[in-house]
């Protein structure tokens, strides 16, 4: 019987690279999504598999939306958090709203989405956590304290979670990735993007995939010894 994945984010950019390669391993995945109804139905239309749509920063919404995955495809077995914002700015002009919306946008929907799945998880004995952070989250940013502080969250909250959960068979694990080759990369002015580039030891930008393949393994049985990790992905920009 496949295993039944959920992956936020994951109809676009890192979030579908992910998905695919958990597909590739086998699993149904449902992709959360929260607005673009269009890059959903090209992700049915090239995979097959089904995505939901809920917005992760409500615990309703996710305890309501995990509830009909399962209904519709079975226990869940594996997450992965990788839906995320940004709303950058210096502290000293940043408003509320947007330290509060990135907030609960990247961190607080770990909270709300690993509330729902963690129940059933430690009840079968058995699952599988993966939290996207971010370079930025174990290095600093300029003009990034709202992001930062998210991503950063993220750490402490899998590695807590991580020891919660170890004696119930589930393992909880962060993916740092660094920059990858994706829409938003391609936004950045390129005299900035190849500024950055330039700070990476290999010489490029990452692959989707290549955060896809990492995925993949803390997904899998082979990364049963593995929990509260934190892996960087990210060319050796950044090594902590």
């Amino acid at each position: 019987m496949s295993q039944i994945a959920i992956v936020t984010g994951g109809t676009r950019g890192i979030g579908r690279a992910i998905s695919e390669a958990l597909i590739a391993d086998g699993m149904k995945v449902a992709a959360i999504y929260r607005g673009n109804d269009e890059a959903a139905q090209k992700f049915r239309d090239e995979t097959g598999q089904g995505t939901f749509k809920f917005d992760t920063t409500d615990l309703e919404g996710c305890m309501n939306g995990v509830a009909e995955i399962e209904e519709k495809l079975g226990p869940v077995s594996v997450l992965v958090n990788n839906a995320g914002i940004t709303r950058d700015g210096v502290l000293h002009k940043m408003s509320a709203e947007n330290w509060h919306m990135v907030i609960e946008a990247n961190l607080g929907s770990c909270f709300n989405m690993c509330r729902a799945v963690i129940p059933g998880m430690r009840e079968r004995g058995y699952g599988r956590v993966i939290n996207n952070s971010s370079i930025n989250g174990q290095k600093g940013q300029f003009g990034q304290t709202n992001y930062c502080a998210s991503k950063a969250g993220i750490i402490g909250f899998s590695r807590a979670l991580a020891q919660e959960s170890a004696a119930k068979g589930i393992t909880v694990n962060v993916v740092c990735p660094g920059y990858i080759d994706t829409e938003m990369t391609k936004a950045i002015d390129p005299d900035i993007l190849a500024t950055v580039v330039k700070q990476i030891p290999v010489g490029r930008l990452g692959k989707p995939e290549e955060i896809g393949n990492i995925v993949s393994m803390l997904a899998s049985e082979k990364a049963s010894f593995i929990t509260g990790a934190t892996i960087a992905v990210n060319g050796g920009q950044h090594m902590a």
